[in-house]
């Protein structure tokens, strides 16, 4: 990879593979196809990245760069299970516009195989500064899940991946339409997770719920260079 002055030259390559994996999916991603796209020789993909895969994880980031500016957007108000609650369907929202680049960003193949980087057995993800500083705000609400009401919150790092792990699997199934029989699968799946999660944690029931359609009424769109604005469903 280059040290030397970019021109904006990786910013193009990493817009155009963002749009083609949005537009046509990751058999797309090729050095020659994504410069092409970007209106250059495939060689800069190789002097600016070294290859696709590393192309890929600039592209990774990039999702993640996304997600931490609209997680930034929250802010931390006085009812932090809204606001990690926002967080969640801030997430979904950016897989329903983009779920291939959330597939690349979180490992999964539910539409097709990413190539891996070079550092065989890494989980990029979990190494990434870029998913680190989007995951930040997550810890940072869970830290705050202790002064709101009775909740008693010993590791919030623990009970941020609690979150994390429900919500991901909850965007899992969404992404494979495992939900259609459900006419607001959010409001009749997603929330009685979040609110059965939050009472073991010791939250009272009722206020649970008040603080999840607080966070139901929030509005969020994907920002510039995402597929589009989507409803939460």
């Amino acid at each position: 990879m280059t040290d030397g002055p970019s021109n904006g030259i990786p910013e193009r390559l990493i817009a155009a593979a963002v749009t083609m994996l949005a537009e046509e999916g990751p058999s797309a991603i090729k050095a020659r196809t994504v410069a092409a796209k970007a209106g250059m020789s495939s060689m800069v993909v190789y002097n600016y990245f070294g290859g696709v895969p590393e192309l890929l994880g600039a592209v990774v980031d990039h999702g993640f760069d996304q997600l931490g500016e609209a997680f930034a957007q929250v802010g931390a108000s006085e009812d932090a299970i809204a606001d990690l609650f926002t967080m969640a369907l801030t997430t979904l929202s950016y897989a329903q516009a983009n779920p291939h680049l959330y597939d690349a960003m979180f490992g999964l193949s539910t539409r097709a195989t990413y190539r891996p980087t070079p550092a065989k057995g890494e989980r990029r993800a979990g190494h990434s500064p870029a998913f680190n500083a989007a995951y930040a705000h997550v810890v940072e609400a869970a830290t705050r899940l202790s002064t709101n009401g009775d909740l008693t919150i010993e590791n919030p790092r623990a009970a941020a991946g609690a979150m994390w792990s429900y919500v991901h699997g909850y965007i899992t199934l969404d992404l494979a339409n495992h939900f259609v029989e459900f006419a607001d699968p959010v409001r009749e799946v997603l929330v009685p997770m979040g609110v059965t999660f939050c009472v073991g944690l010791g939250a009272d029931p009722a206020s649970a719920l008040a603080s999840h359609e607080t966070a139901l009424g929030r509005a969020w769109h994907p920002g510039p260079g995402s597929a589009g604005s989507v409803s939460l469903r």
